[in-house]
């Protein structure tokens, strides 16, 4: 029997899979927590007073590739805000309207989940 340990998702799973048979069992051991990463930018501050409005979300989850719109920028419906990369490609998160950059609430790297709230408009 061989022991594996998987990431799916960002759930460890400890796996055992039997050798030498025809059946090909194959044991899951119940999820545990991921290890945590060691923080690569200053931690957040939460969004400011001004924080917009209109919310620019993730529409998969992903990872933070880059930000594409500064606070104060103005950027018409259609505009990419903030770059996420999943699945191996560069999704493009753009304003669902015409407004002003009010929040970026992410950094470069940050895992995000599909429907996260990553930018604020005015």
């Amino acid at each position: 029997m061989k022991n594996y340990t998987i990431t799916v998702n960002g759930n460890v799973y400890n796996v055992t899979v039997e050798e030498g048979t025809t059946a090909g069992v194959v044991q899951a051991a119940a999820p545990k927590a991921a290890p945590k990463a060691a923080p690569t930018a200053a931690p957040k501050a939460a969004p400011s007073a001004g924080a917009g409005s209109i919310k620019v979300t993730a529409g998969a989850a992903g990872k933070v590739f880059k930000i594409e719109a500064n606070v104060g920028t103005s950027v018409k419906k259609g505009d990419p805000v903030v770059i996420v990369e999943a699945m191996k490609m560069e999704i493009p998160v753009v304003a669902p309207e015409d407004g002003t950059v009010a929040s970026i609430d992410v950094a470069v790297g940050d895992a995000v989940e599909a429907g996260a709230t990553l930018a604020t408009l005015n």
